[in-house]
């Protein structure tokens, strides 16, 4: 079995717990209109590898994650795309290694096609973008019910999960948007943290590297304070929520 990768990174600090080994997998359903990796979005991209030439790019490094309590985290492009190879690939490393998995998912995925691979799982980094359907559309391709069906299925298997949610300024930062998310998430039990990841422009040459219009130009990184408001309005909202009968 090989898998389409994209990229590797060796110290990962930013995708879950203490210093990882990251896997960028090629392959993704959306399109989303800040992606700041549209080169992965290719399903045929990409270099084949084994499990045991992945594995082969993480060992010299294993002393670092283990001493910092890192691991493995697999991302994309949207990596369920290739589950039985992210499956097989967790397995190894956590019965050679004891490594801690984590799966950074759009969650674009039916669940049917990711139970041996979530079983593998230690952790989910999910990404929500946007909590209404056709605005969901608009910015990724795609509507959203089907990452909602799967949220509620990883919370149903009592999967540990961060959500990540990019705020970007006049797009994913209305009080609505936020106030959505916030009741949302308050449902899903076994969500351990919200992480707010910034906007940002550091993958515009990709695009245009690849011929593409950047579809946000002229959109600014959030300031502090406005992340800092977001998360006042996400975790009242969750608050209020949790609260309700």
């Amino acid at each position: 079995m090989k898998g389409r990768i994209h990229s590797i990174d060796t110290f990962g600090t930013v995708d879950g717990p203490g210093i990882r080994f990251v896997l960028f997998m090629q392959g993704c359903a959306l399109q989303c209109r800040f992606c700041h990796n549209p080169d992965t979005w290719e399903t045929s991209g990409g270099r084949q590898m084994s499990v045991e030439e992945v594995i082969a790019e993480l060992e010299p490094y294993l002393v670092y994650y283990r001493k910092s309590g890192g691991g493995i985290t697999v991302t994309g492009g949207e990596p369920t795309l290739q589950a039985p190879f992210v499956a097989e690939l967790f397995k190894t490393v956590k019965e050679r290694f004891g490594l801690h998995t984590a799966l950074d998912s759009s969650g674009f995925c039916e669940p049917s096609n990711a139970r041996s691979l979530i079983d593998y799982t230690d952790l989910v980094l999910l990404d929500l973008k946007q909590m209404d359907s056709a605005r969901h559309e608009q910015l990724t391709s795609q509507p959203n019910e089907r990452i909602l069906r799967f949220a509620s299925w990883l919370a149903g298997q009592h999967k540990t999960m961060w959500v990540r949610h990019v705020l970007i300024p006049g797009i994913t930062d209305s009080w609505q948007d936020l106030t959505a998310l916030g009741r949302y998430v308050s449902g899903l039990d076994s969500v351990e943290r919200i992480e707010l990841l910034p906007y940002h422009r550091m993958g515009v040459y990709k695009w245009q590297q690849l011929g593409r219009i950047y579809p946000l130009e002229g959109v600014q990184t959030p300031s502090a304070a406005e992340v800092e408001r977001a998360k006042a309005i996400i975790e009242a909202a969750r608050k209020e929520a949790a609260a309700s009968p």
